[in-house]
């Protein structure tokens, strides 16, 4: 699975050193392949590539763009087994949560930007105004490990619909799935320098890539500290940035909701892809008639969570990415401070998994209450009413996500109290066309659908 290529001005190419970065299987701890250690060198001639292919792409007609990222869909759809099985071997997702989510949620958004690149909106009239928007330029893309190819497509297909170009810098832990799209963009035949591939690590190519005078727009998507880093760089020179951070998301159930779906549900997007979400609602706050049900509920649904291989469809929680990502989490179960309900101390044999785990009687104002731990870690906290939800709730400095189950009405108010950039409402399906992002420091900007497409444009008004 060795890739020692970088893709840059619509080519295959050396990189400017020798070294490469191991890329790990996180179930068995063995060496999957290694990558280009990319560097600052590689960034330039990167950014200087697209660059160059910005006038002639920023000129062709949106439908035209729309047309070239079908054909992109189309050869990337006929990889999704590629994709999921990938998936599964760098991150540890299991294999069918790979298929759905980490292979075919973006190629859902994928098509959707095709489409609305395909039929453009018309240009708005104010007074003597036309209101005309433009792409924003060169593109730095910067994304994490947890959805490697969904966090690509959301960045991507949004800035090439709007006509600008990109480098992309995926995750040094699991660069193999951003591959697998490039390998689809030269099938489809995109133009040369519009798309470009440089591999390596935060400080060499990242930072690079931030810092870089050529960059007009950075989107990165990681943690909060790591975007307050970007944001410095971008701002020394003026330019955009787009960030999608942390979250440590609310699940608000109040006493007239259907107990046992609304616990259910939320363990389970507690702990989906082991835990490794922004979105994820591990804070489960529960009326407190109804409290020790849904403890006892909690801790049972998260024992029915097996552990283990990714390729076995028996599987429903893989391992944690790398084993710094293990330790971690472990230091956070270690320290909760909290009645634990569910989970161990650890999970025998090779590879870096955690087991399940839920805390109950968790104190608002805590570590385990207020840190994102990005790990299957569920907390459980009673509240006595609504207004009380909604403290405890608010009570973070995140505001990325959150769920609120009770009678529709009630559920809706409390949702629309909530400071977060997205609430579903009884289980609301996730929409890839509606827009995404945090409150507070879980960001700034939003990504996916219309509101996607106009991160990467500038608006411009024409008096006549």
């Amino acid at each position: 699975m060795n890739r020692d290529t970088l893709y840059i001005g619509g080519r295959w190419v050396a990189p400017a050193s020798a070294e490469t970065i191991a890329v790990e299987n996180p179930a068995t701890e063995e060496i999957l392949a290694h990558v280009p250690a990319g560097t600052g060198e590689d960034v330039d001639r990167a950014v200087a590539a697209a660059r160059a292919a910005f006038d002639g792409w920023a000129a062709t007609p949106m439908a035209e763009r729309g047309a070239a990222l079908g054909k992109v869909h189309e050869a990337l759809s006929a990889r999704a087994a590629d994709i999921a099985r990938t998936v599964g071997l760098e991150l540890g997702t299991p294999l069918k949560v790979a298929r759905s989510v980490q292979a075919g949620l973006p190629l859902t958004v994928l098509r959707g930007y095709a489409d609305l690149a395909a039929q453009p909106v018309p240009e708005e009239t104010i007074g003597n105004s036309l209101i005309v928007r433009e792409p924003v330029g060169v593109v730095g893309a910067i994304t994490p490990w947890n959805y490697p190819l969904h966090q690509v497509v959301a960045k991507v297909a949004a800035a090439l619909a709007a006509g600008c170009t990109v480098v992309l810098k995926p995750s040094e832990l699991t660069p193999l799935t951003a591959y697998l799209l490039f390998d689809a963009a030269e099938e489809a035949g995109l133009p040369d320098g519009v798309l470009n591939l440089v591999t390596g690590t935060g400080p060499a190519v990242g930072a690079a890539l931030a810092g870089h005078p050529d960059v007009d727009m950075v989107s990165f998507t990681g943690s909060t500290a790591t975007g307050r880093a970007i944001a410095h760089a971008a701002a020394d020179r003026v330019a955009r940035v787009a960030l999608e951070l942390g979250g440590k998301s609310a699940n608000v159930i109040l006493e007239d909701a259907d107990l046992v779906k609304a616990v259910k549900v939320g363990v389970g997007t507690a702990f989906l892809n082991s835990g490794q979400t922004c979105t994820a609602w591990t804070r489960m706050l529960v009326h407190r008639s109804h409290y020790d049900a849904a403890v006892e509920l909690a801790a049972a649904t998260a024992q029915g969570y097996r552990t283990g291989d990714p390729f076995d469809e028996g599987t429903r929680l893989g391992p944690l990415v790398s084993a710094a990502q293990r330790e971690r989490v472990r230091g956070f179960i270690e320290r909760a401070g909290a009645r634990m309900v569910a989970g161990a101390q650890g999970v025998p044999g090779k590879g870096y998994f955690v087991a399940p785990t839920v805390f109950a009687d968790v104190d608002p104002d805590s570590e385990l209450a207020q840190e994102e731990i990005f790990g299957p870690v569920l907390s459980i906290i009673p509240f006595d009413d609504d207004d009380h939800a909604v403290r405890i709730a608010n009570n973070s400095r995140y505001g990325l996500a959150g769920g609120v189950w009770g009678s529709q009405d009630r559920a809706l108010a409390v949702a629309r109290r909530l400071r977060t950039g997205a609430v579903d409402v009884n289980g609301g399906a996730f929409n890839p066309l509606a827009p995404f992002g945090g409150y507070k420091q879980s960001g700034i900007g939003r990504e996916l659908g219309v509101h996607g497409l106009a991160e990467f444009q500038e608006t411009k008004a024409i008096q006549q």
